[in-house]
């Protein structure tokens, strides 16, 4: 029988950085980066939310978006991020929305039929997608 142990080296003991988060020097994660496996905070800072005021007026208007219209959605506010916004109006296909940014949440939706006062109030930005 053999007794003998297999040694690895110290480098190989010791956690492996997420790709791109790791400092060269010192082999730790760079602070503020999200370790590369939590699918939930991934998953919260990519997903638009419909808050229960927009659900409501969407079911009542029947506004109904297809996968499509989410992504380009989803696409506007990423831009509108960028651009440092914090309330976005959202007009596309007909409709208007308003988004806030931050928090990725529709917050209201109306067609262009029930858009009887046109004036929005409340927003510092505007996207306009065909």
């Amino acid at each position: 029988m053999m007794n003998e142990r297999l040694a690895f080296p110290s480098a190989l003991s010791r956690p492996i950085p997420p790709a791109g988060t790791s400092s060269a020097s010192t082999g730790k994660i760079a602070a503020g980066q999200p370790p590369a496996g939590d699918f939930k905070s991934i998953l919260r800072d990519r997903m638009l939310r419909i808050s229960h005021h927009a659900e409501s007026r969407m079911k009542q208007r029947g506004i109904e978006f297809s996968a499509e219209d989410w992504s380009k959605l989803s696409h506007a506010v990423d831009k509108a991020k960028e651009k440092g916004a914090k309330d976005s109006l959202v007009l596309m296909k007909g409709m208007a929305l308003i988004v806030n940014v931050p928090n990725r949440t529709v917050v209201t939706a109306m067609e262009q039929a029930s858009m009887n006062n046109p004036v929005f109030t409340q927003i510092d930005s505007a996207v306009i997608l065909n």
